[in-house]
């Protein structure tokens, strides 16, 4: 079985290399020139050099690997970012996907693709909408969610006209070891780890806290998405996320638990985005059924390991 993950030095790709290598596939993974895979990642899986907006040199990958799977991880996944470099995160989430179907559409033995979306896809939602069903009808906030939404429709497009197998997830907000300070809870963990050492003033500068997310952490999520590799069905949408709603301001409470030294909050306007949804919880009935997936790691211990990790990196 040859796997191929596009994207994978992002923050998922060295879990997805575990998990994929962990069950017997043969991996290959793709980064850009200038990135590195972490080095027990790398160590699993073939590495290739890649950038998805040249469409030869993705047909030419396939050509090469001939993957029988491929988990499409490779996008502009910051929302914030996506304010600020709109052009960007289109060419990628919206052109690279495109370039990857095209590609894979014209091999001989067409691969299974898992297309990686966002529950941010859904936009702004009413209480009764919530946990939110996948034939919930779309309305993205932001431009990430806008060009996610944008590539799903492509994908659902080349299932009909061309009987390719794709499986779209939408997946809520997922963290863990190792992700970019970009996202919430790695900014509040790099924060407070940094006021430990003494590195930083004992304030914590925050966003909106009052908005409310899906947490799962990242470890569950690549296990849902080996799972539907193998057991979602072509052409369908699947939620993956915890299905509860926890606020970031609960986020920022059990950091303060973990956290040995006192501090303040602050926010920070800069933090905060142009548009924001209140409140995004899944429904994963749909993702249980097909797979028998369900989280097995709590919040509490994934806040635990990130800042446990980012008092590491500060040591080194």
């Amino acid at each position: 079985m040859n796997d191929l993950i596009l994207g994978a030095a992002g923050f998922v790709g060295a879990y997805a290399i575990r998990q994929l290598a962990g069950s017997g596939g043969n991996v290959h993974a793709t980064k850009l020139p200038s990135e590195q895979l972490a080095p027990d990642a790398a160590a699993l899986c073939t590495v290739h050099d890649l950038d998805l907006l040249d469409a030869d040199a993705v047909a030419a990958l396939l050509e090469t690997v001939q993957p029988d799977r491929i988990l499409h991880l490779a996008a502009q996944s910051s929302v914030a970012l996506s304010w600020k470099m709109p052009q960007l995160t289109a060419d990628i989430n919206i052109k690279g996907t495109l370039n990857l179907l095209e590609a894979a559409r014209k091999l001989e033995k067409q691969p299974r693709i898992l297309l990686i979306g966002s529950g941010e896809e859904y936009g702004p939602l009413q209480p009764e909408q919530i946990p939110v069903k996948e034939d919930t009808p779309l309305h993205p906030a932001n431009v990430y969610a806008a060009t996610k939404a944008a590539a799903e429709q492509l994908a659902a497009l080349y299932v009909r006209a061309y009987g390719m197998q794709i499986v779209s997830v939408r997946a809520f907000n997922h963290i863990g070891p190792g992700q970019r300070e970009t996202f919430v809870a790695a900014d509040f963990c790099k924060q407070a780890a940094e006021i430990e050492c003494g590195l930083h003033e004992p304030v914590i500068r925050t966003g909106n806290l009052s908005a409310q997310r899906d947490f799962t952490d990242v470890r569950d999520i690549v296990r849902a998405y080996a799972l539907l590799m193998e057991r979602g069905r072509s052409g369908e949408v699947y939620n993956v996320g915890s299905g509860t709603a926890v606020a970031v301001s609960d986020i920022l409470a059990q950091i303060r638990s973990l956290c040995t030294v006192q501090f303040a909050v602050e926010t920070d306007p800069q933090k905060l985005r142009p548009v924001d949804v209140p409140v995004i919880a899944a429904d994963i009935t749909k993702l249980q059924a097909d797979t028998g997936w369900s989280p097995q790691i709590p919040l509490a211990q994934t806040l635990s390991d990130m800042l446990t990790a980012q008092r590491r990196l500060l040591k080194e």
